[in-house]
């Protein structure tokens, strides 16, 4: 009996050990996590996301952005997925072709001018796909020792300049092999390593525009360029990074303490902007954050026992003063992992996924915020 008893003392003084000393590749640092606001008030829960019409994606999944282009009198979508294609889609036929294939994680997405195709590839860096095809690598460092570790959202200037998040600094999506992964690890550090890029094709230099983001996720242009919001995801959080004039390079805080996790962030021709939260807050993480060597020990956790983004879906629709017009959930999370929404202007709203299967939609018309709802009419498959 001793030797049984002795035998278990000796697993689990080694169990404590590698809970306590197990190196692990983060190093946390200590925040004050803002305390969740729930879904009431401006977030009261609704079913407004619930039972979307869906796109079969022909095998491919996680369409994480979408935008979209007219040929031929159709308006095609296209969308990134996880394995490195680019998929042209034909909205009313169901049509589904392969467009590009990066060779990486193709994640935000906007047609340039020229009719190129710019895709922030988390593992590749900043990328132009020609119309046949053609993929280009744009830029992959900032300098010959400063890489792009994780470029993942992108809006374009109208002269051109591309600005882009590279959302960690310090975890790799592709030494991670896994975009979630990498973001896993950068959240639970908490170190405000993310930052906003900008490339410049009359060029072709690469320079920092602002720091200090914890995991710097998606990025759409304000009117006229003036400036730019950016999604703070380890915040909860969209800030607007001022870039010209008088009021260059102050930054503000648009939206803050959202329930969710922030992610893409896409313009509308009606001048407002759509966002999507990934996941709800996680209550456990918020109660480590000014604890960071508990935080350690959850990443010495088996996988199972790690922190996992939920199954709720959520996209905000906000104007540039960060005044919530609308806010459509799916409690259930039916479509899993909501990472953003794209007015698409032929009456849906596309609704984009980490981890689908299929692209979601839903008949959309923008309502005035000071008038009453009324019934959407979904458009004709």
């Amino acid at each position: 009996m001793k030797v049984i008893f002795g035998g278990l003392g000796l697993v689990l003084l080694a169990a404590l050990v590698y809970l306590a000393l197990w190196p692990v590749p983060i190093k946390p640092m200590s925040w004050d996590a803002p305390k969740a606001p729930g879904y009431v008030g401006q977030w009261v829960s609704n079913t407004d996301l619930a039972d979307l019409h869906q796109i079969d994606l022909d095998g491919h999944v996680g369409p994480e952005d979408v935008t979209a282009r007219r040929q031929d009198g159709i308006q095609y979508i296209y969308a990134s997925s996880h394995h490195g294609a680019i998929l042209k889609i034909n909205p009313d036929s169901g049509e589904v072709a392969e467009y590009a294939n990066t060779g990486g994680r193709p994640l935000g997405l906007e047609f340039a001018p020229n009719g190129n195709l710019i895709v922030a590839d988390a593992m590749r860096g900043l990328l132009s796909v020609s119309p046949n095809g053609k993929v280009t690598l744009l830029t992959d460092h900032v300098s010959d020792d400063d890489p792009i570790l994780y470029a993942d959202d992108l809006d374009i200037a109208a002269d051109g300049r591309i600005f882009f998040s590279d959302a960690s600094t310090r975890f790799s999506a592709k030494k991670w092999k896994d975009t979630l992964g990498a973001s896993v690890l950068d959240l639970m550090e908490h170190s405000a390593n993310g930052r906003l890029l900008m490339y410049d094709p009359a060029n072709g230099q690469t320079s920092i525009v602002k720091t200090g983001f914890n995991f710097a996720n998606g990025v759409a242009m304000c009117p006229q360029d003036q400036c730019v919001f950016v999604a703070d995801t380890g915040t909860y959080a969209v800030w607007r990074i001022w870039l010209d004039g008088n009021q260059g390079g102050q930054v503000d805080k648009v939206l803050t303490n959202l329930p969710g996790f922030p992610d893409n962030i896409n313009r509308s021709a009606d001048g407002t902007y759509w966002l999507g939260l990934t996941s709800p807050r996680l209550d456990a993480i918020d109660k480590l954050s000014g604890k960071p060597f508990l935080r350690k020990l959850v990443m010495r956790l088996p996988n199972r026992f790690k922190p996992a983004p939920l199954a709720y879906g959520m996209i905000i629709n906000f104007g540039f003063d960060g005044h919530v017009l609308n806010q459509l959930q799916d409690p259930k999370g039916g479509y899993p992992t909501t990472t953003g929404a794209f007015d698409a202007g032929d009456g849906w709203l596309y609704i984009t996924s980490l981890s689908a299967g299929k692209l979601a939609r839903k008949g959309w018309k923008p309502i005035p915020v000071d008038q009453p709802d009324e019934p959407i009419d979904e458009p004709t498959e």
